[in-house]
């Protein structure tokens, strides 16, 4: 699966973007911010996660930003299995940080999802410490649960609260009968 917007392209990881993806995320003000994301992030990493095999219907891609001269890489979303549900997940490098692009992403991940992908729903969450990724969150139409979980990330000296939010894909419009 591949998606563009008007300033970004998201694709599948190739092998060849291994050393721009470890120069990316390998920011500990990121990398505090997610689960999965070894501590401290090397080049081998991003060469394992560039080479893992993945679903042809697959929503995990890196974020390629083409409005800033030559495209480079800046970030990763996808829709990851979390806890038994769909969740939606991001992160941006620092230099990428209050441009829109989590937003922008946001959006096409969440199409793909509701035309391509059969889910009902995406839940998402960040760390309590990360208010701006709840502001995208919202922008994106998710809404807070209300429910909070105390998580772990690797770059983390201790387990942190999270804030909990949902997103219904189910279009609630339904057509009006015909009159015969």
């Amino acid at each position: 699966m591949f998606a563009r917007t008007k300033r970004l392209t998201l694709r599948p990881a190739w092998p060849e973007d291994a050393a721009a993806l470890a120069q990316a995320i390998a920011h500990d003000a990121v990398i505090r911010m997610l689960l999965r994301v070894p501590h401290p992030y090397r080049l081998a990493d991003a060469e394992a996660f560039c080479a893992a095999p993945r679903a042809h219907d697959e929503a995990r891609f890196v974020i390629v930003a083409h409005d800033r001269g030559a495209p480079a890489l800046i970030g990763g979303i996808g829709i990851s299995e979390h806890e038994g549900a769909p969740n939606l997940g991001y992160w941006l490098t620092p230099s990428a940080w209050g441009r829109g692009y989590a937003t922008e992403a946001g959006r096409a991940v969440i199409d793909m999802a509701r035309h391509a992908l059969p889910l009902r729903r995406l839940d998402a969450w960040h760390f309590a410490d990360n208010p701006a990724s709840g502001a995208v969150l919202c922008k994106l139409g998710f809404r807070a649960t209300g429910r909070t979980a105390t998580r772990h990330s690797p770059a983390r000296t201790e387990a942190a609260a999270t804030l909990s939010y949902e997103l219904d894909l189910v279009d609630r419009c339904e057509p009006m009968p015909i009159a015969a």
